[in-house]
């Protein structure tokens, strides 16, 4: 069994190459909920439908979010009658938002991803972070912002000074499945607000601490693959490379995946992670995202 701690775009790119490599039924998958929150009365969990869809092969692969050759009628209505979205949720997307809502008023969010996971065919396990309502505030120079009007409304645009969110408890069976796991793999995600909230979780990094653990980095020379993660690494002090990712993982690490152009970065992440591996980590196609998956498999004792 191996789990893979998920979160936004990257990381649902390696568990395309990791799905085709090896059987998903293997795959115990960690999904981040600290950016969940309403939106027109639904409950969106972007990061986890990301990953129902990814492993479903439903997932718009252009966007990284929401399905491919999703209509948006009820988005564009409610426009028209005055109600406007933050967010563009699409037709058959916004369906799979309401039947987790109404799953989870039932039986909670990790039965609710479950249950939609058997029902797309998904033999994952996947298990959101935690069942608690979590809260992330983005301090700019123009405010405090909140997660989404800072992502989608002011397009990451601002200044950020500081980062705060709260704390939850872990999901039970996240501890045995780290326990139970030949290797944690942490994809190539935001590791301040994807990465981060699941780590501060308590008993996670002792767990990992027994693991073997590989992770990937998302920064390729002083910038995020995609996303905001510099300017979040940046607000908090930590040097925005490949090593700076590494000393954030740095208690609990095996094994780092870097790209080939931080090849002169290896010997400083060598100083932190005693294993380094260099090679391509743009997954701008199926071969790359399984290469590169199949190169973090190799890894595992």
């Amino acid at each position: 069994m191996i789990t893979v701690f998920s979160g936004g775009t990257g990381t649902p790119k390696l568990l395309q190459g990791l799905k085709e490599i090896i059987d998903p039924a293997n795959l115990t998958i960690v999904v981040n909920t600290l950016e969940n929150d309403y939106f027109s009365g639904v409950y969106v969990s972007a990061d986890i439908d990301t990953v129902l869809y990814t492993m479903s092969d439903l997932i718009n692969d252009e966007l990284w979010y929401g399905v491919k050759g999703d209509t948006f009628i009820t988005h564009e209505r409610l426009e028209e009658i005055g109600c406007p979205e933050l967010l563009r949720i699409g037709d058959i997307d916004r369906a799979t938002k309401i039947q987790k809502t109404q799953l989870m008023k039932k039986y909670g969010l990790s039965k609710a991803c479950e249950i939609q996971s058997k029902n797309m065919g998904i033999a994952s396990r996947i298990i959101p972070m935690s069942e608690e309502n979590s809260d992330i505030k983005i301090f700019t120079d123009i405010g405090e912002l909140e997660f989404h009007d800072f992502l989608i409304k002011h397009q990451s645009q601002p200044e950020v000074l500081d980062i705060k969110f709260s704390d939850v408890n872990p999901t039970d069976g996240i501890i045995d499945a780290i326990k139970n796991s030949q290797a944690v793999i942490i994809g190539p995600s935001n590791p301040i607000t994807s990465i981060s909230p699941i780590l501060s979780l308590e008993g996670v990094r002792e767990a990992l601490k027994d693991t073997h653990v590989i992770a990937v980095s998302p920064i390729i020379g002083s910038d995020s693959v995609s996303g905001p993660a510099s300017k979040f690494m940046k607000a908090l002090g930590i040097d925005v490379s490949s090593v700076g990712v590494a000393s954030l993982y740095e208690d609990f690490l095996d094994t780092i995946v870097i790209d080939n152009k931080d090849e002169d970065k290896k010997v400083l992440v060598n100083q932190i992670i005693n294993k380094v591996i260099v090679t391509n980590t743009i997954m701008n196609n199926l071969d790359a995202k399984k290469n590169l998956a199949k190169i973090i498999i190799d890894d595992i004792p």
